[in-house]
């Protein structure tokens, strides 16, 4: 089955949705998301948006901060360039329908995480991605140029291997041309042809056994522009999130956002005692990249599975309106965050790398764009500032936007685009492999590619994933298209690339911590 539209957006989370809206009033747009539209990394993103808003705050302050985070590796004219657009972007959103919260006077009730020097994050409660996925969503549904298409599956970018013009490596005239996607209900593919085509797929997650991402995020972007020769970058970079609550058995792990800490709540050890003061001046409130690497050593040192979030400081009335699902969560399993502290434990949230793309949100391929987790743009570099992600992400979309109108009109499309080759292929047999595969993957990660790494423990990752990787192609050469056959070896593609990422960078910075190397200089406090 083949299909044609100008614009084709993978993903359906805030940089997806965006991009989608803004080039809808000039084209016909398909929005392809493999679960439901709101099944997305955006809308379990609690903490909120930064952005300079407030009168105490300069654009100044806010680079600094993100350049302080992001420990000597962010691309500084991006960091400017994002911050500066970001007054603008928040705008459309409230344009869109998005309710930040506001104080009684009106003006925004703005909030502070790790790593910023300001009251600068815009949040709805303790569900701002939520709020924004509603928002957007609606705006979505109701506009008359967007398709939307769920419970579909993209497969692989469509480029000029498909017609029979081999690409071994990077080009720079490579072009996409669209998508396959799998039609889950009915079992069947779709070539999905486009002028334009947008990759905003999210994260990597699920890379690792606990992480706060929603079990889409499987790098199924990041990973099929891999395989069309398109460049990654900074995949060594994983942030994890210091405190998810820990609660074994329960997937994605709930996120306990970084806003309680900026409210007050401080870091214990099981026996009651502070203990960031010893890792960082800020204590509690330093950049994710430290407070995680603490919270890991006092659990190695002390032998503990977690440690503590203490909130009972803070006002109990202002913990419940400001934090209502962090508190109604913890309650259901009988903790009472005004009285009780809640324990914690690192948990894999955000890839700083991706698609490496430049100021405009281009690809190394032509007429593929990238945004949001999925897109590497030197914002972050080597640890992502608390909040600055959903704000790339809308900046990142309206770049590129901007971009694709000034030219999609010129766009054309190779008549001869083939429809999915299916021949030689069977169901598969045994399902159990791809189950175990995905689990092994997982352990792997989690226990070689971690917190903090070393050179023996990658290569035995490296090693351990290679074996899996050729099981996994050898069934996906005869198997028929799964989501789940897909999505294993998206995650291979992915974790591969984390892996020979992290072993080619021969030092620790901030988010990649190697006991083999030693920071090239101390990530200031």
């Amino acid at each position: 089955m083949k299909a044609e539209v100008d614009f084709l957006v993978i993903g359906s989370g805030l940089a997806g949705l965006s991009f989608a809206l803004k080039v809808a009033p000039w084209g016909k747009v398909c929005i392809v998301t493999k679960t439901t539209l709101d099944d997305t990394n955006t809308r379990h993103a609690q903490g909120g948006i930064a952005a300079v808003t407030g009168s105490g705050d300069s654009y100044e302050k806010h680079v600094a901060d993100t350049l302080i985070a992001g420990d000597g590796l962010c691309d500084e004219e991006v960091v400017r360039m994002v911050v500066k657009e970001a007054p603008e972007q928040i705008r459309q959103l409230i344009e869109w329908g998005t309710q930040f919260d506001r104080t009684g006077a009106g003006a925004f009730d703005l909030h502070k995480e790790g790593g910023h020097s300001e009251y600068r994050i815009l949040h709805h409660k303790d569900s701002t991605g939520l709020e924004i996925q509603r928002a957007l969503s609606e705006m979505a549904r109701r506009h008359p140029n967007i398709t939307i298409l769920e419970n579909h599956f993209a497969v692989d970018v469509i480029t000029q291997h498909h017609l029979g013009k081999l690409v071994k490596r990077y080009h720079p005239d490579t072009e996409c041309y669209g998508a396959y996607l799998l039609d889950i209900a009915h079992n069947r593919t779709i070539a999905m042809t486009a002028k334009i085509s947008m990759m905003a797929t999210g994260g990597t997650g699920n890379l690792y056994s606990t992480t706060t991402n929603p079990l889409i995020a499987t790098g199924d972007g990041i990973a099929m522009v891999y395989r069309a020769k398109g460049i990654i970058d900074n995949m060594e970079f994983i942030q994890f999130h210091p405190t998810s609550l820990y609660y074994p058995g329960e997937k994605p792990s709930f996120l306990i956002t970084e806003a309680l800490r900026g409210f007050g709540a401080v870091l214990r050890t099981l026996d009651g005692n502070e203990f960031m003061h010893k890792h960082d001046p800020r204590g509690s409130l330093a950049s994710r990249d430290i407070v995680a690497r603490a919270i890991d050593h006092e659990m190695k040192v002390r032998g503990d599975e977690h440690v503590y979030l203490d909130a009972t400081r803070t006002p109990h009335g202002e913990l419940k309106t400001h934090f209502p699902n962090i508190y109604e969560k913890c309650l259901s399993i009988g903790i009472d965050i005004t009285k009780d502290y809640i324990p914690v434990i690192p948990a894999a949230h955000y890839q700083c790398g991706g698609i490496k793309v430049d100021m405009k949100g281009r690809s190394s391929i032509n007429r593929l764009y990238a945004a949001g987790e999925t897109a590497c743009t030197g914002l972050h570099g080597a640890n992502r500032l608390a909040s600055n992600s959903l704000l790339e992400a809308l900046v990142y979309a309206n770049n590129a936007a901007q971009d694709a109108l000034s030219y999609f009109n010129a766009c054309r499309i190779p008549e001869n685009i083939p429809e999915w080759n299916t021949e030689g292929t069977a169901h598969p047999e045994e399902m159990v492999l791809i189950t175990q595969n995905y689990k092994e993957m997982q352990q792997i990660m989690s226990n070689y590619v971690g917190i903090v790494r070393s050179n023996l423990r990658l290569k035995r990752a490296a090693d351990r994933l290679q074996i899996i990787y050729e099981e996994t192609e050898a069934l996906y050469a005869k198997t028929t298209l799964s989501v789940q056959l897909c999505e294993l070896r998206n995650m291979i593609n992915a974790g591969y690339l984390v892996i020979k990422s992290a072993q080619a960078r021969h030092e620790s910075t901030g988010l990649h911590c190697t006991i083999d190397y030693p920071h090239r200089k101390p990530n200031p406090g």
